[in-house]
């Protein structure tokens, strides 16, 4: 029957619980606790949080790393971005800010790197595409990641977070390229033409 706001209801206006809303009821409490007891379990022991280091730092003092990176390994550049190419093994560093990544990154498949990221401004997205590889970018820390990259190619990072109104013009790039022993294998002939090759691209980007 219908009844307004102001008019008061019945009674009795309520029924008991039927056993089987019970059951659902204790069902969706269960799966909440289990939920519950993910969250810190899932932060310690589920692998998903990035392996490195973290430290605070400035932007002036981050900047002037970049620098001293691209200084010591710098090979060319990719239209206005320095292009880099660190020793296996080495710390190597790629700044974010409005609206760039740099430099560019030229690394060696298998070699295992520390990447350090920070931005200089506000917080950027970290997205290396095609792989599902994505991380916040804080200005005012330095993210040292272990990355050890197991494929050659191309690869692009993009900014996952919105930061003005050049967002989708903030595009960079990571570089993997075979070892030299890698280079060097197949045919006689095979082996003179990369060897050459090589040659040619280290002498003209150095």
């Amino acid at each position: 029957m219908f009844r307004t706001g102001i008019e008061p209801p019945e009674r009795v206006w309520w029924k008991k619980v039927h056993k089987t809303e019970k059951v659902w009821v204790w069902i969706a409490f269960g799966w909440c606790m289990v939920l519950f007891a993910m969250m810190p379990l899932w932060h310690a022991r589920g692998g998903q949080n990035p392996s490195g280091i973290r430290a605070t730092v400035g932007a002036d003092a981050f900047r002037d790393r970049v620098n001293e990176f691209i200084a010591d390994y710098q090979v060319g550049t990719d239209g206005n971005i320095p292009v880099v190419e660190p020793p296996p093994g080495s710390d190597i560093y790629l700044e974010a800010a409005m609206w760039y990544w740099r430099p560019v990154l030229r690394l060696q498949r298998g070699a295992e790197y520390t990447l350090h990221l920070s931005s200089l401004d506000l917080n950027h997205g970290f997205s290396l595409y095609p792989l599902n590889i994505n991380f916040q970018v804080v200005p005012g820390y330095d993210y040292g990641l272990r990355v050890t990259p197991n494929e050659a190619g191309e690869f692009h990072i993009v900014c996952n977070e919105f930061c003005g109104i050049g967002h989708h013009l903030m595009v960079g790039k990571v570089i993997v390229i075979d070892p030299p022993a890698a280079a060097d294998a197949g045919t006689p002939s095979d082996r003179a033409d990369v060897g050459s090759d090589a040659s040619a691209d280290a002498g003209g980007g150095r």
